[in-house]
């Protein structure tokens, strides 16, 4: 059974750059990394990337190292190689989470979402996971789903998507 990241979950960061993993995602990193046995601690990749504006992405090592994989099987010296390098794996962090579930996330992502401390929101995404400042979420990603949502009309169902 391949296990996902869903459902949102709001977090705390505070002034050190602490944060919890929330139990369900942390699950999912302990699958997802070919290193981690009962008793160690899993590992992850934050993506802040420039093209990601106002969130991080977090992956599994299993996923990020596909990522890496298909970047690194495009043509050598390539513009799309070279642009996807610098900005996913040149613009990535691995991180460890204790055994308590947190991580530090460092100064440089906590001032790209323009946090210091305070609530975070995480969003699951299947592959991945999202990090936003918990207002910024609020107000770029629920705000418009539901706007979207309401330009639908009555008995939509989001579903029928999958069918095209």
């Amino acid at each position: 059974m391949v296990l996902s990241f869903t459902g949102e979950h709001t977090q705390k960061v505070d002034g050190k750059g602490r944060m919890s993993i929330p139990a369900d995602f942390r699950r999912v990193l302990e699958a997802g990394d070919p290193e981690w046995t009962p008793g160690l601690s899993p590992r992850m990749y934050l993506l802040y990337g420039d093209h990601l504006k106002n969130e991080l992405h977090g992956y599994t090592v299993d996923e990020f190292n596909k990522v890496v994989a298909q970047i690194n099987a495009l043509p050598r010296g390539s513009d799309s190689k070279k642009k996807l390098s610098r900005l996913i794996i040149g613009q990535s962090i691995k991180l460890d989470v204790d055994k308590d579930g947190r991580t530090v996330m460092p100064i440089k992502q906590r001032q790209k979402l323009g946090i210091t401390e305070g609530d975070l929101q995480f969003s699951g995404l299947g592959d991945h996971f999202e990090i936003w400042k918990a207002e910024t979420y609020t107000a770029e990603i629920a705000d418009d789903l539901n706007d979207w949502l309401a330009a639908q009309g009555d008995g939509f169902d989001p579903l029928i998507l999958l069918d095209e």
